[in-house]
């Protein structure tokens, strides 16, 4: 009882996930004041579903500072909202919207809504046009961008399928008609035969019903859609929006043969920018095609292009290039290399999922961003003509700062700590080279959850386990520690490294750690060797030392906290997700005498079997040290060195008892991997216990399932400690 109040009240601190900035209003003392809209999501327990919400703000600045700023009325919830975005002069927006259908018709509807100040003065039933199928709301294909003019909207849908149909359907015969009438279905609509049970490949985890892409443009005026022509059959194009002057359509393609492989969280897939005419049909190349790229963004002024690259292939993610492209000398430059190691002082290096949508300076020349620092995660400007980067958080609190957009220099950023749950501020971008002036202001505080504290520490392994080639990297660790609690009894210690395993643990807000630590328990978050946020050079020391390196990391990380702090040694247990529940079980074998309990969620176990059934094979590869190619396959001693860096290897040594938690729907690292784990725990008298959550992938992040696996996890590690 007394846990799942406490994940309820926990779990209610809303997210922070989106903002957006209406025009300048001046007033008549000559004032100026804007809109702030945001929106928010909350887990609904009740429901079992995320709750989104909307809440204004009003901002009174000069200019230079903000004079005043506060909540405007109170929250209301957003339903079935999939994208919105507003115009580029704020006076429209557009929002596709998905609508339950009727009783008969079972299928939901998509609408595409354009809204102005007053009123809804556009809805278009894209699902009755039948132009495409569903249209794209995730945030690796999808976009919904208006032109410059405000005239159309583009956006991303599943390409239209011919009807389908077995080859013994009986139709009854159309009474009197003959050939020539008009009761004919059109040559396009005549369903074919043998088509029913092809296969159609998709994108994987998280994009299972995406599969072929295609850019669709309407005409707001006309109400009409069409889908563009001229985008080469080998590409799947995303993430569009349309070119300075609105003749043509800027996309990133990836490659899709010789088969599509799981792109989420996966910025090293083949892919590059490009620009298709809508005049002549006409595309043309303006990356280099050999790299993997995304997030391309236009500055105000319409005449460069920023956007993200990476090496195709390799490790997942890793430190990225920040490449310019401009549109009238058609040069592309690079503003940002990929960081060796990261220097305090010196900019970290690019580790980000994407640019914010608006990330521009008023001046066309500079851009925000947020990157991982170590475990913190921190915002820097950059000069995209000579390349500086200056902090923009550097004396503000610690913790993981993040860009929510910039507009007009109006800067609104989200903070959080791993005892402070997401604050919303705002800030306006000085002027060039006084950026360090930056001051913050908080529009939406969060009160900071009591019992909860926390440090980051830092840690060298010794010689004997450094990387022959990449010596002197360190990794860090976050700790969480109870600060309530008896004096006599020391808090158990529950150790969670990440997944990936090329991501990163920053110093946010986290709701398991969190309510673990609040029920007595200290909490070590641990980046290993091989996280991001500490340079390339990291990154690629851990390919090939997968089960070693970072294991010992884990390890060393763990003996050097239970010395130090003031914690019990008799009582320590795992948790850990994906490579984070490959390390606990790795963790489980080769150090049996540390652990009492262990909890994993969706984890490798044996790449060896692995590699066969997930969507994303070359992971299996290449963290293995072994060089992928699409028709490659693995011999047996590359097979063998796969099992021996595998948990799998280390199974009969295990004795802690282990509680696996598996997505029926997980593409990643398909649920077959717990249950050949599960059986053989069950087979040398291990207490196991299996929670199997159908309609639920790698991430386990359905609210129902991760209350539940939250509820099972407390009471295992409480039994077992």
């Amino acid at each position: 009882e007394e846990v799942s109040q406490l994940y309820q009240e926990l779990s209610q601190h809303p997210g922070l996930s989106a903002a957006c900035l209406g025009p300048n209003v001046t007033t008549q003392y000559g004032g100026k004041h804007c809109s702030l809209y945001t929106e928010w999501s909350q887990r609904d327990l009740a429901r079992a579903e995320n709750v989104k919400f909307c809440r204004q703000y009003l901002i009174f600045h000069d200019g230079a500072s903000i004079v005043y700023s506060g909540p405007a009325g109170t929250c209301s919830e957003i339903k079935d909202e999939l994208l919105s975005q507003e115009s580029p002069s704020g006076a429209l927006k557009a929002v596709l919207r998905k609508v339950p259908g009727k009783e008969k018709e079972k299928k939901e509807k998509q609408f595409l809504e354009v809204w102005d100040q007053n009123c809804k003065v556009k809805s278009i039933d894209l699902t009755a046009l039948d132009k495409h199928g569903s249209v794209y709301d995730d945030d690796q294909f999808g976009c919904l961008a208006w032109s410059h003019s405000e005239t159309h909207l583009l956006y991303v849908a599943e390409k239209k399928r011919p009807k389908a149909e077995s080859f013994f359907q009986s139709k009854a015969p159309e009474l009197g008609a003959s050939d020539e009438d008009v009761g004919q279905p059109k040559k396009e609509d005549t369903p074919l035969k043998g088509e029913q049970f092809v296969y159609h490949e998709d994108w994987g985890e998280t994009l299972s019903t995406r599969s072929v892409p295609v850019l669709c443009a309407l005409d707001i005026m006309g109400g009409s859609i069409s889908v563009l022509e001229g985008i080469p059959e080998h590409l799947s194009p995303g993430q569009a929006f349309w070119s300075p002057s609105d003749t043509g359509v800027v996309f990133v393609g990836w490659w899709h043969e010789p088969f599509r492989l799981g792109l989420r969280h996966c910025t090293n897939r083949r892919s590059a920018l490009f620009y298709v005419d809508l005049t002549g049909g006409k595309c043309e190349l303006l990356s280099e095609d050999t790299r993997a790229v995304w997030s391309p963004r236009l500055s105000p002024d319409r005449c460069r292009i920023v956007y993200l690259e990476n090496n195709a292939l390799g490790p997942h993610q890793q430190c990225s290039r920040l490449r310019m492209y401009d549109w009238y000398t058609k040069q592309t430059s690079t503003v940002l290399e990929v960081v060796p190691r990261q220097v305090w002082g010196a900019f970290p290096g690019i580790y980000c999922g994407a640019l914010p949508g608006l990330c521009w300076a008023a001046d066309s020349r500079r851009l925000v961003l947020d990157t991982a620092q170590r475990s913190q995660q921190d915002v820097f400007v950059v000069d995209t003509v000579t390349g500086t980067t200056t902090s923009l958080t550097a004396d503000a609190p610690q913790g993981s700062w993040s860009v929510l957009t910039i507009n007009r220099d109006i800067l609104v950023a989200r903070f959080s700590t791993p005892s402070c749950p997401p604050t919303l501020n705002v800030s306006i971008l000085p002027s060039a080279g006084q950026e360090a002036q930056v001051q913050w202001v908080c529009l939406q505080d969060a009160p900071p959850v009591p019992g909860i504290t926390w440090g980051i520490r830092t840690l060298q392994p010794p010689p004997e386990q450094e990387h022959p080639r990449f010596r002197g990297l360190d990794f860090d660790a976050i700790l969480l520690h109870p600060s309530k609690g008896s004096d006599a009894q020391k808090p158990p210690l529950v150790v969670m490294p990440h997944g990936g395993p090329h991501t990163v643990f920053t110093a946010g807000w986290m709701l398991y750690p969190a309510a673990l630590c609040c029920m007595g328990f200290a909490v070590l978050l641990v980046n290993y060797r091989g996280s991001l946020g500490f340079g390339q050079d990291s990154v690629v020391s851990l390919p090939g030392n997968v089960g070693t390196q970072d294991v010992r990391d884990v390890q060393l990380c763990v003996e050097r906290v239970l010395q130090e702090e003031p914690l019990d040694a008799t009582r320590v247990a795992l948790v850990g997700g994906s490579h984070g529940g490959f390390l606990a079980c790795h963790l489980l074998g080769q150090f049996p005498d540390t652990y009492q309990a262990c909890v994993v969620r969706n984890p490798v176990v044996n790449i060896a079997s692995m590699v066969a059934t997930t969507d994303i094979p070359d992971w299996c590869l290449t963290e293995t040290g072994l060089p992928y190619m699409p028709d490659a396959l693995p011999d047996p001693a590359q097979l063998t060195e796969m099992l021996h860096k595998s948990p799998m290897h280390y199974i009969d040594k295990v004795r802690a008892p282990v509680l696996l938690m598996l997505g029926e729907d997980d593409r990643r690292v398909p649920p077959k991997q717990g249950l050949e784990y599960y059986r053989a725990l069950k087979a040398r008298g291990v207490p196991t216990r299996l929670l199997w959550y159908p309609g639920n992938n790698h991430a386990l992040a359905g609210v129902e399932a991760e209350a539940d696996g939250f509820m099972n996890m407390a009471l295992w590690l409480i039994k077992h400690l």
